[in-house]
């Protein structure tokens, strides 16, 4: 695949991510500031989160125990919070053009994918909790720019159905081995689940890095990822709920370093380390809270009368999971409910007429 002026393949040096997702705070200066410590790690691009809590958010929602325990008090104070205007968004991808580096951007909700094309951006991302979105990932490929899917939470039956879907994008795309849990311990990395990645693909592959060694991504590159996204913070001391799981500048530096020297051959990786893991993609137990809470259902855009035969204007994705998920939306469509629905509710098997 060919991000801007760079080509990724097996033979090329690893691209490496510096995620900078909600780490600025909600602070423009600290969004600059760390787009210019990802240019001095000598990262290949940052990347941005572009959400709505109110689009992302059903009134069910709630927060995974990782941002409980960061001590935030719920998942609509938190994303609100965070939100990133397109305005700072630019300014940030301008930034970040001017230092050299690419940016992409995860674009979370259906309804601002229209003004992220509005972007100078250089490519899409997704969550992983968004591998089973189809009407997202569909709406990605129709923008005709790179793409890089990641598949944490998910099982390798579940990666499989995806890549089938996303045929049609496959020259301009990478496929990312990736664990949900923030951070990931050590012994949970499952980093050479990347080779069962490429069986599943034939593109380039990578590792979505959520542990906090600054070597894990070497490892990952020694067994055949070619991209690497990590988190970056300024202080993983600073409260939020992401810091924990990031590296600070220093470390990311050092995670670019290892990777190349990996890619190079002059770091080994040690045959017994235990974030190697299964040789197989699977969903981990540690990964079920997160794929409960982030992954989504399909709830009723508005207030749905009985017998209202659904169209898509009746439907939108939000958190949380445990209703029919985004996929299911064709078996949905043209067919009537049995009993009014209220906005924002999950819609049900049992609320559907046949």
């Amino acid at each position: 695949m060919r991000i801007a002026d760079r080509t990724i393949c097996q033979q090329s040096p690893p691209y490496i991510i510096a995620e900078l997702g909600v780490n600025h705070d909600g602070s423009p200066d600290q969004l600059m500031r760390l787009v210019r410590s990802a240019a001095d790690a000598k990262a290949d691009s940052i990347k941005l989160q572009l959400f709505s809590a109110d689009d992302l958010l059903a009134s069910a929602a709630t927060l995974a125990e990782y941002q409980k325990v960061a001590g935030e008090r719920g998942p609509r104070d938190m994303l609100g919070r965070l939100e990133l205007s397109m305005g700072f968004a630019q300014q940030a991808i301008d930034l970040a053009h001017e230092l050299g580096m690419h940016a992409i951007a995860t674009v979370f909700d259906l309804p601002l994918l229209p003004a992220a094309m509005q972007l100078t951006l250089d490519a899409f991302k997704t969550a992983s909790p968004d591998l089973v979105h189809k009407p997202l990932l569909e709406a990605l490929i129709g923008t005709d720019k790179p793409l890089i899917i990641s598949t944490g939470a998910a099982s390798r039956e579940e990666v499989q159905r995806a890549v089938g879907w996303l045929t049609l994008a496959r020259d301009r795309m990478a496929l990312l081995q990736c664990v949900s849990s923030y951070p990931t311990p050590p012994e949970f990395a499952a980093v050479a689940a990347v080779r069962d990645i490429g069986d599943l693909f034939t593109g380039p592959v990578g590792y979505s890095d959520h542990t906090t060694a600054v070597d894990t991504g070497a490892l990952a590159v020694s067994l055949g990822a070619r991209v690497l996204e990590k988190h970056l913070t300024i202080d993983r001391a600073l409260s939020g709920p992401d810091h924990a799981a990031s590296i600070e500048p220093d470390g990311l530096t050092e995670y670019v370093r290892l990777a190349h020297a990996a890619f190079e051959g002059s770091w080994q990786a040690a045959p017994n380390d235990e974030r190697l893991g299964a040789p197989t993609k699977f969903l981990l137990p540690i990964e079920a809270d997160v794929r409960q809470v982030a992954r989504r259902s399909i709830v009723a855009a508005k207030d749905l009368p009985a017998n209202h035969v659904l169209t898509m204007e009746d439907l939108a994705f939000k958190r949380p999971g445990g209703g029919l998920e985004p996929w299911q939306t064709d078996l949905l469509l043209g067919k009537p409910v049995e009993c009014p629905i209220a906005a924002d509710r999950a819609i049900m098997p049992d609320d559907i007429v046949d």
